[in-house]
């Protein structure tokens, strides 16, 4: 089985979702200082990186 660029981006948006509900999830409930506000900021900017990626499917 072989991965072209499509399955690449799948498995790239999938990994990113996955990263990003972890940081947010550290954010809302290890962290509850300025730094889980970080944290939170930071999975949403995973979010936004892992819709360009989705996006992308199907164009490149």
């Amino acid at each position: 089985m072989g991965m072209n660029k499509n399955t690449v981006l799948a498995w790239a948006t999938f990994i990113m979702i996955v990263v990003g509900l972890a940081l947010i999830a550290l954010g809302a409930f290890r962290y509850d200082d300025v730094a889980g506000w970080g944290f939170a900021a930071v999975g949403f900017g995973f979010f936004a990186i892992a819709w360009v990626f989705n996006a992308l499917k199907g164009r490149v």
